[in-house]
């Protein structure tokens, strides 16, 4: 039944309807946050997308690997696409990203964290799911919970949820009226500044949610204590310039990085590109600097970020953003690490 829901084809939020007529707009996608494509709104089902051939969608899996500077100047330089994973490499991995092939919806990734105790966590959701998708994350040894960043990714994880044993979902209370679904005996409720999560049986998974703020009241991230590393969704959203190689130049010899440029921004609205408010972005920082992280990894897959300076360059980015939105006077402003 539920795979006849219907699912918005801009954002990916599965609505409880199966009746094309009761349907006629989205609500996401109705906020000034999110946009209605000039092709207009559109839905669609689990069951007609799992069926098309044209496209044919599918899940690719492809694994973290950290790159030098060297590396990325070869690879960017190859112009090859990135290779889906083998399920030996995955099994390697710490951090598998899956993208939706062709791109469906806001075209976020998913991302499976492999914790040392061999449990896995799923932070954020993509709307398309499948028979060989859940085969393939069976292998590398299901799912035993699920963060969801914020709203714009909540999608179909009722879906996912429900094909893992009903393993428990984190959603941040604050975002409750954005849910479409509700309830269905697996959504988690998450109400403080940070969360431990567990799994069905209470077990600590070894990561943890932080309730940030700012895109939504409860946009999250999600640490990794013990290899230094905070998922950021669009909760802190990756620059182009934060991604650049500025360590080489253009015969791959060393260079720096140039002075003022930002590594992140943080937006109330990414695609209508509209800035959160300089107390916000502070509030936002004030929280984050409690915790040590050497890498980021935001909402698209290659918007990784790995460097022993990179906290800095998020403080750095903060007080770019509020100096080039006029703020003369702010006490972050003096903030060093």
């Amino acid at each position: 039944m539920t795979e006849q829901y219907l699912i918005c084809t801009a954002c990916g939020t599965q609505h409880p309807f199966t009746d094309r007529s009761s349907l006629k707009t989205c609500f996401i996608c109705d906020d000034p946050r999110q946009f209605v494509p000039p092709s207009g709104q559109s839905f669609t089902t689990l069951s007609e997308l799992r069926s098309s051939t044209s496209p044919k969608y599918k899940n690719e899996f492809h694994s973290y690997k950290y790159l030098s500077s060297l590396e990325k100047f070869q690879t960017a330089n190859s112009k090859t696409e990135p290779k889906e994973a083998t399920i030996d490499e995955l099994k390697q991995a710490e951090l598998i990203s899956i993208i939706t092939t062709p791109k469906f919806g806001i075209g976020q990734r998913a991302i499976i964290v492999r914790t040392p105790s061999g449990k896995n966590v799923l932070w954020d959701c993509v709307a398309y799911l499948d028979d060989e998708t859940v085969h393939k994350i069976k292998q590398l040894g299901g799912i035993d919970a699920m963060v969801i960043s914020h709203p714009h990714f909540y999608t179909t994880h009722p879906e996912w949820a429900r094909a893992f044993g009903n393993c428990p979902v984190y959603l941040a209370a604050d975002d409750k009226k954005w849910r479409a679904r509700l309830d269905e005996g697996v959504q988690r409720e998450i109400t403080e500044e940070e969360t431990r999560i567990t799994n069905k049986e209470g077990e600590d998974l070894g990561v943890v949610a932080v309730k940030l703020g700012g895109h939504f009241a409860g946009s999250l991230v999600l640490h990794i204590p013990h290899s230094g590393r905070l998922l950021t969704a669009d909760t802190i959203f990756t620059t182009p310039s934060g991604l650049s190689n500025w360590e080489v130049n253009a015969l791959g010899e060393p260079r720096s990085r140039p002075k003022d440029t930002n590594s992140y921004s943080f937006m109330w609205s990414i695609p209508n590109m509209i800035p959160l408010s300089a107390d916000e972005i502070a509030r936002m920082w004030g929280i984050l600097k409690k915790y040590d992280f050497k890498s980021t990894h935001g909402l698209i897959l290659g918007q990784d970020i790995e460097d022993a300076n990179v906290k800095k360059r998020v403080l750095e980015s903060v007080q770019i953003q509020l100096k080039m939105m006029g703020v003369k006077e702010h006490t972050i402003l003096s903030e060093e690490i």
